[in-house]
């Protein structure tokens, strides 16, 4: 049975789901495939996703595919309850409410597992590791899955490197049709939607410092800079700082960048990126937030730890009181500013991302008896057929390569 806030919310999430419906013209075309094919036939998926509209609609996608689903979110802050009523309403198995403890949010992880999935989607690793844990008897129903974010593929990385990995994982964010787009102008436009929508603040003339120059930095980064802030940017690796520096950022520790930013956007999908030492040279009114996967990128615990006094200063926006006398803010308890504070990456990007991930999970089914115990890239072919898909959705045609010229580079 779900477990969900309340089904009269039900025909709000509808709402939602048909309105990224429209605007997700290549998931929708996997769908009539799905419908017709029908590869998850028989099959049960469990799914770990920050659950929002989009999401809800890949999940009816596979559903068309014949999949049996069990829903939950990957964050505790980014779940809305209405879209959890509509997927319960339709018929699904969902276990997920918006703001709920830790406790529950692993009691609702644990619950889309017990069933016995065949495949996992997931977003960060936590299905994958409870599998590994705690509920190792589950693991031989297992054909596959698939992982959406880069800090569910650091995880999954070490555990193959480490040979503990007990299924096949397709890294869905390293399919250039995932992370060029979703984590470079997703990423970009709603961390800036979930800021702006939160603080009603202009970001024109501010510093902002963002730390981590990937896919998603270099997002944050622009878009940042098209609101006319003055972008600062802290990393760790070198080439990719000497790339911030040519694209006109200025480059600096964070250290440094502490004590003169306005605005602070974390995206490194590591820990320990804004710690006590730099809150305590901050400027007063400093405002922080988080965009990588978990709320570890700022140091939550060490700020409560040293501030003397806590109050909500606006709606998702809290203020900490340090003992100097200033006064941070931080949005959303610094988990991820553009879920937990917004609706997410637009339904065109997530267009793109999905369809990558219903494409992998097929995939996993069409080669089950072939794929050994790794994390495997997502094919080539998969990633052109997305782009052609897209771009084909959006009138655009482009030149193929005559047999000449396939010749002519080898192919």
């Amino acid at each position: 049975m779900s477990d969900i806030l309340d089904r009269s919310l039900a025909p709000s999430g509808e709402m939602k789901i048909r309105w990224v419906e429209r605007n997700m013209p290549v998931l929708q075309s996997i769908g009539r495939e799905f419908l017709r094919t029908k590869p998850f036939r028989g099959l049960k998926i469990a799914l770990s996703v920050h659950l929002e509209a989009k999401t809800a609609y890949l999940c009816r996608v596979m559903e068309m595919g014949g999949a049996e689903m069990y829903v939950t979110g990957s964050n505790p802050l980014s779940t809305q309850d209405d879209v959890a009523a509509a997927l319960a309403e339709g018929g699904m198995e969902v276990f997920a409410k918006y703001g709920c403890s830790m406790e529950e949010y692993r009691e609702a992880l644990r619950s889309v597992l017990r069933p016995g999935p065949n495949i996992i989607i997931d977003d960060g690793g936590d299905l994958v590791n409870l599998l590994h844990t705690e509920m190792q008897d589950l693991i031989g129903n297992v054909i596959g899955g698939c992982e959406e974010t880069t800090t569910g593929i650091h995880r999954l990385r070490i555990m193959a490197r480490e040979g503990s990995l007990r299924f096949p994982m397709v890294m869905v964010n390293e399919a250039d049709c995932k992370h060029m787009f979703d984590n470079r102008y997703g990423t970009g436009q709603s961390v800036w939607d979930g800021i702006n929508r939160t603080t009603n603040l202009i970001v024109a003339g501010k510093r902002v410092v963002v730390s981590g120059y990937g896919w998603c930095g270099k997002g944050v980064s622009l878009r940042a800079k098209g609101l006319g802030a003055k972008v600062i940017v802290t990393e760790t690796d070198p080439v990719r700082a000497l790339e911030a520096v040519m694209d006109g950022y200025e480059v600096m520790p964070m250290a440094e960048a502490a004590k003169i930013g306005d605005m602070f956007v974390t995206v490194t999908g590591c820990c320990g990126i804004i710690t006590k030492e730099h809150f305590e040279t901050m400027k007063d009114g400093a405002i922080l937030t988080n965009a990588g996967h978990f709320d570890v990128e700022v140091d939550m615990a060490g700020l409560n730890e040293i501030a003397v006094e806590k109050y909500e200063a606006r709606h998702n926006i809290s203020g900490y009181v340090l003992p100097n006398g200033k006064t941070l803010f931080v949005i959303a308890e610094g988990r991820l500013v553009n879920l937990a504070a917004g609706d997410g990456h637009p339904a065109e990007i997530m267009d793109m991302s999905f369809a990558i991930q219903a494409l992998s999970a097929e995939y996993l089914v069409r080669h089950r008896n072939t794929l050994t115990p790794d994390v495997i890239p997502v094919p080539r072919e998969t990633d052109e057929a997305v782009a052609n898909r897209k771009l084909a959705s959006m009138g655009v045609r482009i030149d193929r390569l005559s047999e000449e010229q396939r010749e002519y580079l080898g192919l």
